[in-house]
Formats: structure tokens, C-alpha cells, sequence
């Protein structure tokens, strides 16, 4: 019978010890981020290309022009910088990139092409606030390259901010950015044909 007992405020204690644990477990668990980080990485050529970021949804609010005001740099995310990393160097429009990791800035525009900022020191938006506005001038000054491109119209609302990378030819990547009513898109030549006559000229 003290056997029985025994084995029987053992198995209790088991039992509570369990619910115990499995309380504090969800005592201690947070709700999901509003705004997830994400991150996409692609090999093109002999580069591999890195995209982190945040991607915050819709939620049925107006983005561009109101959440994201016309005219002024955006961190083109959400909480921390998002920034776009090379492994070698890159050309983007008609500039050279070295490698390295670069913070982006997106400003729309109401009307035309918008622009897309690499921030050559790899800051944050807030490193440019000043009187609660950006200091466009400033940021501007460190950007290691610009890029205007036309914005898309999407026929259906994309609920998540998000990035992708495309191979293409294994030559020229294509990054694509997509949230609300609008898709970005630039590309990135990877160099290969030039790195190949380097290579060439080294070892021949």
C-alpha cells in the first residue's frame, strides 16, 4: 500500500511539474511581429546578393502618400534598416559598387519616377532626422549610388512589403519590391564578362 502511495504522489508530482512547465512556456511566449524580418539571398554570377529587411502589411491603410509621405526617403521597411548586401563588386545603373553592405532609402513621388538610395555608410533613416523631418540633403551626400526608376501599378493589393531576386541570365539580377498598389524593379549586372577577362588575364 506505501508502494502505491508512494508511486502515486510521484506520478502527481510528474503530472504538475508538466502543467507547470507548459503554463510558463505560454506565459512567456509574445505575440507574432507585426512586422516580420525577412530576408532573401540569390547567387548571381560569382556574386551572391542579400536583401534583409521587415515586412509590414497593409491592413488596410494607405500606404504611398500618406502612411509613406511623397517626397521624403524611406527606410523601405519597417524597424530595422533594410540593406542589400554584395559579395563582389556590382554595377547598378551606369556605377560601380564595391562589395560590402549598403542601408536603402526609397523616395516615392507622386507623380513620375521615384528614387532608390544605397547609403554608402550603411545608417539608418534616423541618422538623418532633423526637426522630425529627414534631412534629404544629408542623406543624399551619402549615397553611393541613386537610381531612378518608374513605378508599377499593381492590378491587385500586395498585403506584405516584400523583395525578390531574380537570376535572370546568371549574368543580371533583377530585384523586384512590391507592397500596396506599387512593384519597383532595378537591376544589378554582376559582372561576369569582366571578371572572367580578368581572371583571363591573371592566369593566361
Amino acid at each position: 500500500m506505501k508502494n502505491f502511495k508512494f508511486q502515486y504522489l510521484v506520478l502527481s508530482l510528474s503530472i504538475l511539474m508538466a502543467f507547470t512547465i507548459i503554463f510558463q512556456s505560454q506565459a512567456q511566449m509574445q505575440a507574432p511581429a507585426p512586422s516580420p524580418a525577412s530576408f532573401v539571398s540569390q547567387n548571381v554570377g560569382f556574386t551572391q546578393i542579400s536583401i534583409s529587411y521587415s515586412s509590414p502589411g497593409v491592413k488596410g491603410r494607405t500606404i504611398f502618400g500618406d502612411l509613406v509621405p511623397y517626397g521624403s526617403p524611406w527606410r523601405a521597411g519597417a524597424n530595422a534598416p533594410t540593406t542589400i548586401e554584395f559579395s563582389t563588386s556590382v554595377n547598378i545603373g551606369d556605377k560601380t559598387l564595391n562589395a560590402g553592405k549598403y542601408s536603402v532609402f526609397i523616395t516615392p513621388n507622386q507623380s513620375g519616377n521615384w528614387t532608390i538610395h544605397f547609403n554608402n555608410k550603411g545608417n539608418a533613416i534616423y541618422a538623418y532626422m532633423q526637426d522630425g523631418k529627414v534631412n534629404t540633403t544629408a542623406l543624399t551626400k551619402d549615397d553611393a549610388i541613386s537610381l531612378s526608376t518608374s513605378p508599377i501599378k499593381l492590378m491587385e493589393t500586395q498585403e506584405r512589403l516584400s523583395y525578390s531576386i531574380s537570376a535572370g541570365d546568371n549574368k543580371v539580377a533583377k530585384v523586384t519590391f512590391a507592397w500596396e498598389n506599387v512593384k519597383l524593379t532595378f537591376d544589378i549586372d554582376t559582372q561576369v564578362d569582366q571578371k572572367l577577362e580578368d581572371f583571363n588575364a591573371v592566369f593566361n
